[in-house]
């Protein structure tokens, strides 16, 4: 009797090990990076949006240089370019995994566009200074390279002056959030997520903004 407790005990403990080891590292670090801001503040004392992220969401975080190899192979994929400190990025987050997940798409690369301190570590960065246009941060050579890929899917970027004038920078940009579909290395779509009903990124998402966003991302992730 105890040898068969005993065994019963042991193989308990492996199920445990083997599920622990079947667990998707790559979405758990996903997970911990967004929900590890919940209820704390941003630089500006304004409180990061709660989310709650999936155990299994298909989020896979890796450096722009491999969205360029993958675009470079002619690779078919999802990529989500946003961050964690991004409040729009937070208000879209969940649905785009529930849509996902619905429509079975197993994996989403995802780059982030800051480090931990809202700091640019991708794009170029501008400022107006007496009302003129001055470039403060080289984006990376791998920014340069994704600006070319997605250039028929990107909005212009410019920037508003003092007195309420738009200044063009003369080039496009990669915003966050952006969902960026690629097939076969050729870009196919783009999307926010972002209802046009949500007017601030820190808003009580109303189940308007929620219907919007779900049908937003359906379209996106749709199968053929």
């Amino acid at each position: 009797m105890k040898k068969k407790i005993l065994l019963g005990m042991v193989l308990v403990v492996i199920g445990i090990l083997l599920v622990g080891c079947n667990k998707n590292t790559k979405a758990l670090d996903f997970k911990e990076e967004y929900e590890f801001l919940n209820g704390l503040k941003n630089k500006n004392g304004k409180e990061h949006r709660k989310v709650r992220i999936d155990d299994d969401n298909p989020y896979e975080k890796v450096s722009a240089k491999d969205i360029v190899e993958k675009i470079n192979n002619k690779e078919t994929f999802y990529v989500y370019f946003g961050d964690k400190l991004c409040p729009w990025c937070r208000s879209v987050i969940e649905k785009s995994i529930e849509v996902a997940k619905k429509n079975n798409i197993k994996k989403i690369y995802y780059v982030a566009i800051w480090n931990d301190l809202g700091e640019e570590i991708l794009r170029d960065k501008y400022e107006i200074v007496d009302n003129e246009l001055k470039k403060t941060i080289d984006g990376t050579k791998e920014y340069q390279e994704l600006l070319k890929s997605f250039n028929e899917v990107l909005s212009d970027y410019s920037l508003t002056g003092s007195e309420g004038n738009k200044i063009s920078t003369g080039e496009k940009r990669i915003y966050a959030p952006n969902f960026i579909y690629v097939e076969k290395g050729i870009v196919k779509k783009l999307v926010t997520g972002i209802s046009d009903k949500q007017t601030d990124s820190r808003e009580e998402l109303s189940s308007d903004i929620l219907t919007d966003e779900e049908e937003i991302f359906k379209d996106f992730f749709k199968t053929k």
